[in-house]
């Protein structure tokens, strides 16, 4: 996903569009006979594992969901086609709610690109999911999925944003904003993103963790925000996003920046930094630069048109 990204960004640089021609080799090599994936290789090429976890199912489908509508040329949209299809049935082995998130992602991504109404079944299968949790858990005081803030929470109500856009559903919409609200107002001090930290999360009911930071949160913020933008126009979202990504950047609850030489730091601690420059990490870090940079110049040509268009009147 980042390799296509940054070749959409960066279309006369050829690595681009080599690694991502790898990577996509790679996923298709990690496919299992039942449509799921392998995730752990050895340095000698053989698989350490009979199966990937539920996360890393998922972010494959999302991530052939997202080539199937990002890729350039015929051939490559076929063998995304051709492995996406393949996972259809694994969906069902997804027990958890970002495990589903992740490939309602992918799925809505390739629903808007193909329009094939076998995606549009499985999405509303995984959003139909996610609403159930958030239904029967939320409230007036805690408008959430779950009794517990953990990991890459916007991606939850950015999964619903999504899938709310692409079958337009507006119970996905109307639950994914009053989420996203919710979350917004849990990590947003003063103009600053703040992520739930990992050392003890925050229950329902108890206090949240301020560290450890994790580069990933602010990445699933950016994109969460850009989807409730789409969906709602209100600029506020896109403010959001810009400050998820200035985490990045120093603008976080220590002053620290976490990029350092095209790369990023690993956690944000209380006392310290983990120094260790992960590929989590950096791709998250990636990913929502190259997120932001594609809004930022969409928003420069439209500024560009409107200007043009006032001139010539």
């Amino acid at each position: 996903m980042v390799a296509l990204a940054h070749a959409r960004l960066a279309p006369r640089e050829p690595v681009s569009l080599r690694l991502a021609s790898t990577y996509l080799s790679f996923l298709q090599h990690a496919q299992l006979d039942d449509g799921r994936f392998h995730n752990f290789m050895a340095y000698d090429r053989t698989w350490s594992d009979e199966i990937g976890t539920h996360d890393s199912c998922g972010r494959a489908i999302w991530a052939l969901g997202y080539g199937l509508a990002n890729v350039r040329g015929e051939p490559w949209r076929r063998v995304c086609a051709m492995l996406l299809d393949r996972a259809l049935p694994s969906l069902d082995s997804l027990e958890y709610l970002r495990s589903r998130a992740y490939a309602a992602l992918g799925l809505a991504s390739a629903y808007e690109a193909a329009r094939d109404p076998k995606y549009a079944d499985a999405l509303r299968r995984l959003a139909d999911e996610i609403l159930a949790a958030y239904e029967a858990t939320a409230d007036a005081d805690w408008p959430w999925f779950e009794d517990i803030l953990t990991y890459d929470n916007a991606r939850l109500p950015e999964a619903l944003l999504r899938a709310g856009r692409a079958l337009r559903d507006e119970r996905y919409t109307s639950a994914a904003l009053a989420s996203l609200k919710f979350y917004e107002e849990v990590t947003l001090e003063n103009g600053v993103h703040v992520p739930i930290g990992n050392e003890g999360w925050y229950r329902r009911g108890q206090n949240r963790a301020r560290y450890v930071q994790q580069p990933l949160e602010a990445s699933a913020m950016v994109d969460a925000e850009l989807a409730a933008f789409d969906a709602t126009g209100d600029t506020a979202h896109f403010t959001t996003a810009e400050l998820a990504l200035e985490w990045y950047h120093g603008k976080n609850s220590r002053g620290i920046p976490m990029a350092h030489g095209g790369g990023c730091y690993d956690g944000l601690g209380e006392d310290a930094v983990n120094s260790n420059e992960g590929a989590e990490s950096t791709l998250a870090f990636l990913a929502a630069s190259c997120a932001m940079a594609q809004r930022r110049a969409g928003a420069s040509r439209s500024a560009l048109v409107a200007a043009n268009v006032a001139i010539h009147r």
